[in-house]
């Protein structure tokens, strides 16, 4: 007589395999075609969600990450990994990690994008550039952009990283990072997460001492920007700061 074998009947699941990846099927495809016009922040965070958590419904994590953390998406990236692991039922270490790449690397992906013959020749040009290298940074930085006599960007340095509403900037490590890049020019450039563009007096101070170092060294200021949340920024050129 043969031994039988008694096999376990397959596990469960609350949610058909072939609806739930039917579901996930489709967010792709509307995806590919379209791209993310029409979807839902839910939806986003869904379709974002299907690549680190498998075999499970994730419309209510996204819905959950959007309830606690402001009904938004730039607050959900915003948040520390450890909050979002901590409030929502469902993140573990990896989607924690996803989400908190994702501005990173948008910004990593702008950054990319200016090439060294790009040219400041705007107020504009400057902010949307700084926009995305600082405007998702949850510390101060305070960096330096060099630029050549064509105000083309040779390099752009990180000076001094700080606090949410601090950073202490020594302006030696400023007129260094000049001369390192053979600057003819700079903007100085920091940002505010904690609060809105106004300069402090601080800010004030820090500006005219570091135009009159670099005035000695033949480099010209040409702004000192502050970037905000919101679409925010100041520019001291713009508002006279810099005579």
């Amino acid at each position: 007589m043969k031994n039988s074998v008694r096999r376990e009947p397959p596990e469960k699941s609350t949610t058909p395999k072939s609806g739930l990846e039917g579901h996930r099927g489709r967010l792709r495809e509307r995806f590919l075609k379209s791209g993310l016009a029409g979807f839902h922040d839910h939806e986003i965070l869904e379709l974002l969600l299907t690549y680190v958590i498998p075999r499970r419904d994730v419309k209510p994590i996204a819905k959950d990450l959007l309830k606690k953390f402001g009904n938004n998406l730039a607050s959900v990236f915003d948040a520390p990994p450890e909050a979002l692991q901590l409030e929502v039922d469902g993140i573990g270490r990896y989607a924690a990690v996803l989400i908190c790449l994702i501005p990173r690397l948008f910004d990593s992906y702008q950054s990319s994008r200016w090439v060294r013959d790009e040219t400041f020749c705007s107020t504009q040009t400057a902010v949307s550039y700084l926009r995305a290298r600082l405007g998702t940074q949850r510390n101060e930085i305070f960096c330096v952009l060099a630029l050549d006599s064509q105000n083309r960007l040779i390099a752009v340095e990180q000076v001094q990283r700080g606090s949410v509403n601090r950073t202490a900037v020594f302006p030696r490590q400023v007129a260094e990072a000049s001369l390192k890049h053979r600057a003819t020019a700079v903007i100085l450039a920091h940002n505010h997460p904690g609060g809105g563009p106004s300069p402090s007096a601080a800010d004030r101070q820090l500006t005219r001492r570091l135009k009159s170092i670099l005035g000695d060294l033949d480099i010209v200021v040409h702004d000192h920007i502050i970037i905000a949340g919101h679409d925010q920024y100041y520019s001291f050129a713009e508002t006279g700061g810099l005579a």
